[in-house]
């Protein structure tokens, strides 16, 4: 499998910058948005397979961001991750195809562990599509393509 690219984003400069240097240790590169903006333009550059997003944010919030991200880039898998969510905030991210919806502080180990499974659940559908397609199933493999375009 191909080296996962990460991308964090929070307001909170000190905690993104040492969640990257914890996941470095982990061997797991990750690129650093300090805004929704910004995550949103660095997605432009050089898109990421997970996106780990604060929710509460100046300017463009989290749940914006998952909204334009998921239209644009519907392969993405995000992870919120919260310090001030709410039970219909989660229930909204989840509605609009968030991965998981975490709660801060959360153990860097559970942290990675969602990462890893989400990064692995990118390529699921695409593996099984091509398994169908193999067996001469084309119209099976194109529901699954179909299907994974909508996530």
């Amino acid at each position: 499998m191909k080296e996962m690219k990460v991308l964090l984003v929070d307001d909170e400069e000190e905690f993104v910058k040492s969640l990257s240097e914890r996941m470095k240790i982990r061997e797991v590169n990750s690129d650093v948005a300090l805004s929704g903006e910004q995550a949103l333009e660095t997605m432009t550059e050089d898109l990421p397979d997970v996106m780990v997003l604060d929710l509460k944010m100046p300017g463009m919030d989290g749940m914006e961001v998952l909204r334009r991200a998921k239209e644009a880039y519907p392969g993405v898998q995000i992870i919120m991750l919260t310090g001030h969510g709410s039970e219909k905030d989660e229930k909204e991210a989840r509605r609009l195809g968030v991965f998981e919806y975490l709660q801060k502080p959360v153990a860097i180990e559970k942290l990675m562990k969602t990462i890893t499974e989400a990064y692995k659940s990118k390529f699921e559908d695409t593996m099984s599509a091509a398994a169908f397609a193999e067996a001469g199933e084309f119209e099976t493999a194109k529901d699954i393509l179909d299907r994974d375009k909508k996530k």
